[in-house]
């Protein structure tokens, strides 16, 4: 399970962005999608078997809708803000590096 949100855009399609626990640390990733449905299956076929979206309670940030929409895979991750809403200042990186890179265990 996973908070996160979505965002219908004008063409349709929708951007999922979910904040995934990823070792001690969380990450939020991005997937732009034709439905949300698609968007969680494109993350399930990847490996991502207990990805959930439940409401709407973190949508992407304009911000994070222009990454998505640029990044030819149309799937990118980085860190997730804190707890106190520091934001990330690192770059997306494509999912291939997130699915690759061995969880810290704490």
């Amino acid at each position: 399970m996973a908070a996160g949100g979505f965002c219908k855009l004008p063409n349709g399609t929708v951007v999922v962005a979910l904040n995934l626990p990823y070792g001690p640390a969380r990450v939020r990733v991005l997937v732009h999608a034709a439905n949300r449905a698609r968007a969680l299956t494109r993350l399930r076929n990847l490996g991502l078997r207990a990805v959930y979206l439940r409401g709407n309670a973190e949508p992407p940030t304009p911000d994070e809708i222009t990454a998505v929409l640029h990044h030819p895979d149309g799937l990118v991750w980085r860190t997730a803000p804190t707890a106190d809403g520091v934001p990330a200042t690192e770059l997306w990186h494509p999912i291939r590096a997130l699915l690759r890179r061995p969880a810290a265990v704490g």
